[in-house]
C-alpha cells in the first residue's frame, strides 16, 4: 500500500531509476559499488538491462480489464505479486537493518524475500521475521558438509523452499570492488575512511548498529569465517542429486542458462528453475539472460516452473519476462537502491511503484489476470508456449 507519510525523499523516488540516483548520493561510493557493480567491464549487466529494454508488448483496445488480478500460486504458496525478492548477500552493508526491511516488506506483500548463505542476518533470524516468506539460497563452499549443515538449519528454522545457486564456480573480478579496495572481512584504509567520512549519515546509522558481517559463519574449526572469494566449483550433478534427496521441500537450482542444463536439471527431480546471469556479476561475456528464457521454456516444456531475474527495473519488464516464459520474476538491487535511499519508506514506495506499474500494463495489453500473461502478449506477436503451472 502507498504510504501517506512520504519523506521528500520518497516523494522524488518514483521508479528504480530514481532509487538508484538517490542511492549513490546517500551511501558510501565502496557500497554503492558493492550493490551496483557487475563483472569484467560491465557489459553484461547494460545487456541485461537494454535486451529487456528492446523487447514490445502488444496494446490491446476494447477488452474489459475491470478489476484485476495480480496474485497466483507459485510452488504451492499464495503470492500477492507476481515478482519477489532476489537473495542478496550482505544487504546491511546498503543500510542498516536492510535485511529486516527486505523481510517486513515481503510479509506485508506476500511475497518471497531470498535469503543467502552470505546474508548479514541469519538463517534462523530471518526465518522468524519472514514469517515464512523466506526462501534460503544456498552457496557451496567451504564444504560440502558445510553446506549440508546449513540447509539442515534452514530445514530446522522452517524453510521450505531451497534455492542452490550453481553460476559461481568461482566468484568474479568485479573491479569497482578492487578499486574501492572492497573487501570481506572489511579492512579500513585512508581511501575508505575519507569516502566514509564524507558519508557521516551511513556510517554514524552503521557504527551504531555494527558492522555488518556474514552473519552465517563463525570463526575457527570447520566452519571458519566467511571467505567470500573461496572457489565454489565443488557442486556438480552428483551434488545435486545429493541435495535432491536431503531436501524435502521445493528446491530451486538458481543460476542458469543454458537449455541443455536446464532440461538435465528438471530430471534431477528439482522442482524450478532459476533463470539468471547473476546480474552480470559473474561472467561479463555471459548473454543477455533474457534472451536465453524462450530456449530454455522451449527445453523444459509449458508447464514446468521458471522463475527469471537479471535486469528487471519496473513493471513492463516484469510482464516482458513473464511472457517471454518466466513463472514469477525476482528482482534485486532495485530493492537496495531504495533502500539505500530511503530506507523501508523507499523500500515500500519502490515495490508498490512497481506493482502499480505491473497492474497498467495488465491492463494496456488487455487482459484481467496475471495468470493469462503469456508470449501472445509480444509484438511482433508469438505462438503461445501453452499453460504454465500456478
Amino acid at each position: 500500500m502507498q504510504s501517506d507519510n512520504k519523506t521528500p525523499v520518497t516523494r522524488n523516488l518514483v521508479c528504480s531509476d530514481d532509487a538508484e540516483r538517490l542511492a549513490r548520493r546517500r551511501m558510501p561510493r565502496m557500497m554503492f559499488d558493492f550493490v551496483d557493480g557487475a563483472a569484467g567491464s560491465e557489459t553484461a549487466h547494460r545487456l541485461n538491462l537494454s535486451e529487456l529494454e528492446k523487447i514490445r508488448l502488444q496494446p490491446r483496445v476494447l477488452v474489459n480489464v475491470e478489476s484485476r488480478t495480480m496474485g497466483k500460486r507459485f510452488l504451492g504458496e499464495d503470492m500477492g505479486l507476481p515478482f519477489g525478492i532476489a537473495p542478496m548477500g550482505m544487504c546491511n552493508l546498503t543500510w542498516p537493518g536492510a535485511d529486516r526491511m527486505l523481510a517486513a516488506a515481503a510479509v506485508e506483500r506476500q511475497i518471497p524475500v531470498g535469503v543467502s548463505t552470505a546474508a548479514s542476518t541469519t538463517i534462523e533470524d530471518m526465518a522468524e521475521c519472514s514469517k515464512g516468506r523466506a526462501w534460503f539460497q544456498l552457496y557451496v563452499a567451504q564444504s560440502i558438509d558445510t553446506a549440508l549443515e546449513m540447509t539442515a538449519r534452514a530445514r530446522a528454522a522452517g524453510y521450505t523452499t531451497l534455492m542452490l545457486t550453481v553460476d559461481v564456480p568461482q566468484i568474479s573480478r568485479r573491479l569497482r570492488d578492487h578499486r574501492n579496495g572492497f573487501q570481506v572481512p572489511f579492512r579500513l584504509g585512508v581511501k575508505q575512511f575519507i569516502d566514509f567520512a564524507v558519508h557521516p549519515r551511513w556510517s554514524i546509522s552503521t557504527l551504531l548498529a555494527g558492522t555488518p558481517s556474514p552473519a552465517n559463519f563463525t570463526g575457527g574449526g570447520p566452519r571458519r569465517g566467511f571467505m567470500r572469494n573461496e572457489g565454489r566449483g565443488k557442486v556438480d550433478w552428483a551434488f545435486l542429486a545429493q541435495l535432491r534427496d536431503a531436501w524435502d521441500g521445493n528446491l530451486i537450482v538458481k543460476g542458469v542458462t543454458f537449455p541443455e542444463d536446464a532440461a538435465r536439471i528438471k530430471k534431477t527431480g528439482a522442482d524450478a528453475i532459476y533463470v539468471s546471469n547473476h546480474g552480470g556479476r559473474q561472467l561479463d561475456s555471459a548473454p543477455p539472460a533474457i534472451a536465453t528464457l524462450a530456449p530454455i521454456r522451449a527445453a523444459v516444456g509449458p508447464d514446468y516452473p521458471l522463475i527469471f531475474d537479471s535486469g528487471i527495473r519496473s513493471g513492463e519488464d516484469v510482464i516482458k519476462a513473464l511472457a517471454t516464459g518466466a513463472d514469477f520474476v525476482m528482482l534485486g538491487r532495485p530493492m537496495l537502491y531504495a533502500i539505500g535511499a530511503d530506507g523501508a519508506r523507499g523500500l515500500s514506495t519502490l515495490i508498490d511503484n512497481i506493482a502499480e506499474e505491473v497492474d497498467t500494463t495488465l491492463a494496456q495489453i488487455g487482459l484481467k489476470d496475471i495468470a493469462d500473461v503469456g508470449s501472445h502478449c509480444l509484438y511482433p506477436r508469438h505462438e503461445d508456449t501453452g499453460s504454465r503451472k500456478g
